[in-house]
């Protein structure tokens, strides 16, 4: 047998959401032209995505990144095998999405109560009242809705967070309508321990294809994390370019999983993604020449190393 005995019930096919358009960006100091911005989408759907999340509709003072996300997908030369989504925060940001192209929407809220009133800032309890009508608002006109659970181990001002909390918020999110929900690890100290401890508990509400991963990488830990949460079934994860981005709102959030290092540990699962990782990897130089800094993938720098050899 040339496999490990754990990998016999790994997932033959990975979903991967790619956040590099939206919440890499948002994390960057230069902020990129809509022209660049739509140039760059367009180079991701060549890579083989089928679901990229390209802005938000959030206040330009508080994400200036994001600005002008209306027109990036307007612009777009779409891709009918693509679907692309974007971040609504409420009803104004829900009214400006509706009047562009946008294939998804995705919601946002945390299981941490003061970094809700710090990011969004409304209470936990507020913020699921203004989602409701946002859904209901998008089920009318049949855009789907996924939900962000952020905080879903730590918070940078509360510290540990229980699990049956991220639970009891991530059943919250699928009951009002949510078709996917991702559970964000935003200071990325989460473990293969927790992430399996949740996975076991949150499946029991929720089917296990509902379920998505947004990992941060902290501590080093986001690729066995995701292979622990492979073993149990999920195949759904976001993942960024370069591994831009991080969390404007969480000082200590390092950067996002590398998109380039996630396919390459994918492929050598034997694991489906349909995404060219050469063309990834020209994709992740073209993004970093652009915002001027190296990149955080360990498979482009070493790609690079060869062809400097």
């Amino acid at each position: 047998m040339n496999k490990f005995d754990s990998d016999m019930n790994l997932p033959k096919h990975v979903k991967l959401v790619e956040v590099g358009p939206r919440d890499g960006l948002q994390d960057e100091k230069k902020i990129l032209s809509v022209t660049k911005r739509i140039e760059f989408i367009n180079k991701l759907a060549h890579c083989g995505y089928k679901n990229i999340e390209v802005g938000s509709f959030v206040s330009k003072s508080a994400v200036p990144q994001m600005h002008h996300s209306d027109e990036v997908l307007n612009q777009l030369d779409r891709n009918t095998a693509v679907k692309y989504s974007a971040l609504v925060p409420n009803i104004k940001g829900l009214t400006t999405a509706l009047s562009t192209h946008v294939d998804a929407i995705a919601i946002f809220m945390a299981a941490s109560e003061s970094f809700s009133k710090n990011n969004t800032n409304c209470s936990i309890q507020e913020s699921i009242q203004r989602y409701s009508e946002v859904i209901h608002i998008a089920k009318q006109h049949n855009i789907p809705v996924r939900g962000y659970l952020s905080c879903i181990f730590s918070c940078p001002y509360e510290g540990n967070i229980q699990e049956e909390i991220v639970v009891e918020h991530a059943i919250k999110l699928h009951s009002l309508g949510c078709y996917e929900i991702a559970l964000g690890d935003t200071t990325g100290l989460g473990t293969p321990r927790k992430i399996q401890s949740l996975i076991k508990t949150l499946s029991k509400h929720i089917p296990i294809e509902k379920i998505a991963f947004h990992l941060h990488n902290t501590n080093g830990l986001a690729m066995v994390n995701i292979y622990s949460a492979l073993c149990l079934g999920v195949a759904t994860f976001d993942c960024s370019i370069a591994g831009l981005g991080g969390c404007p709102f969480a000082k200590n959030a390092t950067g996002n999983v590398a998109s380039e290092d996630l396919v390459y540990l994918l492929n050598s699962l034997e694991i489906f993604t349909g995404i060219d990782l050469n063309y990834l990897v020209e994709t992740s130089k073209y993004i970093c020449n652009l915002l001027e800094h190296p990149s955080n993938s360990n498979i482009t720098n070493i790609y690079e190393q060869i062809q400097l050899q």
